[in-house]
C-alpha cells in the first residue's frame, strides 16, 4: 500500500505530465543502477506459474498482463518496468523523425471517473534514438514490443512511408511490433483504418517485415491497435482487411473520443479518454472481433482493466493477453500482484487449469 498511502497522494498534486516524467525517470534510475532491478523485483515482481504463462507469437510471455504503450514512448525505462510484475510492455509510439507532440498541458486526469484524458500527440525522441536506448539493454526479462506510428506532418497517402522507417531501424530490437492508426490525437490518422488506405498502407508494412526477416534471417510478428469507436460494420469490414493482410494479430483497443458518462470538469478536455470509461466498450470489440475470426487472430485486450475481474472478462471475451495503463497510474506498482493472484483465482474456480482455456470462454 506504499504506493496508494504515500507516493499517490503526492503525484496526484502534481501535473499530470510532470507525474509522469518522475515515474519514468525514477524507474530508469532504479533499473539502471546495480540491484536496482532486484530491488524492484523484490518490492513489486511477480512470480510465474505455469497457469499463467503464455506463449504466442514465437514469445514467452511469464504473465499474461503487460504494460500499453504510451508510459514508455522513448524506451528508457524497460528494466525498471521489467521487473515490477509485467509479462510484456510496448514501448512508444516511435516516429520516424522526433517530434515535440501537442501544446501543454496535455494530460489530465479524472479521479472519480478513474480515466485519463490525453492529447499527447505522439511526442517522442524518434526511432533512431529508441534503437540507442534498446540496444543499451544489458539484459531482456519480458517481451519489448515497439508500437509505431506516423509523424504529424507525413499525409496519409505517404504514411507507409514512415512505418517502414519505424520498422527498418527498430526491426533488430522489437520483439515484436504493433502499428499504432488508431491514436485521436494525430489528425486524420484513424482514416487510415478504412478501406483501401487500410489495405495499401498493410500491403506495404508487411512487405517491409518480409524484407527485414530476410536481412536478419529472423520473422517477427507485426499487430494492429484500433479504435473503439467504429460502428459495428466498420469494425466487421475492418476486421477482414486485417485478417486479410497476414499481421499476426490485433490490439483492442485505442483510446475513446466519447464522454458518456463522464463527471469530472476535465471531460471537456479534447483527446482521448482511458481508464474505467472504456472498460465495457472495450471489451465488447475483443469479444466481436474473437467471433468474426473464430479465434483465429490472437488479441490483446486493453482499456479499463483495474481488477483481476476486469482483465478476466477481456480474456473470457477472447483476448490471449491484456494491457494496463491507467489502471497502474491510480492502483500502482502493487497491481501486478493483485492481478496475478486474482486471476489465477478465477481459473480455479471456474475449473481451468490453465489461461488458454479460458480465452473466448463467453463464446463457447
Amino acid at each position: 500500500m506504499l504506493y496508494q498511502n504515500v507516493a499517490k497522494p503526492i503525484f496526484f498534486k502534481l501535473d499530470a505530465e510532470k507525474a509522469h516524467h518522475l515515474v519514468i525517470g525514477g524507474l530508469h534510475t532504479v533499473g539502471s543502477f546495480p540491484g536496482g532491478t532486484g530491488f524492484l523485483r523484490s518490492m513489486y515482481g511477480v512470480s510465474e506459474t505455469p497457469d499463467l504463462a503464455v506463449d504466442l507469437f514465437g514469445l514467452h510471455f511469464p504473465t499474461p498482463v503487460g504494460l500499453a504503450a504510451g508510459l514508455d514512448k522513448n524506451a528508457v525505462a524497460v528494466e525498471g518496468f521489467s521487473a515490477i510484475g509485467f509479462g510484456f510492455m510496448e514501448v512508444g509510439t516511435v516516429t520516424p523523425k522526433g517530434q515535440p507532440g501537442n501544446d501543454q498541458p496535455r494530460l489530465f486526469r479524472l479521479p472519480p471517473d478513474e480515466a485519463l484524458v490525453n492529447r499527447m500527440g505522439f511526442n517522442n525522441k524518434g526511432a533512431d534514438a529508441m534503437a540507442q536506448e534498446l540496444s543499451r539493454l544489458k539484459s531482456r526479462t519480458v517481451p519489448v514490443a515497439v508500437n509505431i506510428g506516423k509523424n504529424k506532418v507525413t499525409p496519409n497517402e505517404e504514411a507507409y512511408k514512415d512505418y517502414q522507417e519505424c520498422i527498418r531501424k527498430l526491426y533488430p530490437y522489437g520483439d515484436f511490433f504493433v502499428v499504432n492508426i488508431s491514436s485521436p490525437n494525430t489528425p486524420d490518422l484513424r482514416n487510415l483504418q478504412y478501406g483501401s488506405e487500410l489495405s495499401s498502407l498493410l500491403a506495404h508494412i508487411m512487405e517491409e517485415m518480409r524484407l527485414q526477416a530476410q536481412k536478419y534471417g529472423q520473422s517477427k510478428h507485426i499487430l494492429v491497435k484500433i479504435a473503439p469507436d467504429v460502428s459495428d460494420e466498420e469494425l466487421e469490414m475492418m476486421v477482414d482487411v486485417l485478417r486479410e493482410s497476414g499481421i499476426s494479430g490485433i490490439v483492442a483497443t485505442n483510446t475513446t473520443i466519447s464522454r458518456e458518462g463522464l463527471t469530472h470538469p476535465n471531460k471537456k478536455e479534447a483527446g482521448g479518454i482511458s481508464g474505467k470509461p472504456l472498460r465495457t466498450r472495450s471489451t465488447e470489440v475483443v469479444s466481436r472481433v474473437y467471433r468474426q475470426t473464430g479465434g483465429k487472430l490472437p488479441i490483446i485486450g486493453s482499456g479499463g482493466i483495474f481488477t483481476p475481474e476486469d482483465a478476466y472478462e477481456k480474456i473470457k471475451a477472447g483476448a490471449s493477453l491484456v494491457e494496463i495503463y491507467t489502471g497502474y497510474i491510480y492502483e500502482g506498482p502493487e497491481v501486478n500482484r493483485r492481478l496475478h493472484a486474482g486471476l489465477r483465482e478465477l481459473l480455479r474456480r471456474d475449473g481451468f487449469s490453465h489461461i488458454s482455456e479460458a480465452v473466448g470462454a463467453d463464446h463457447r
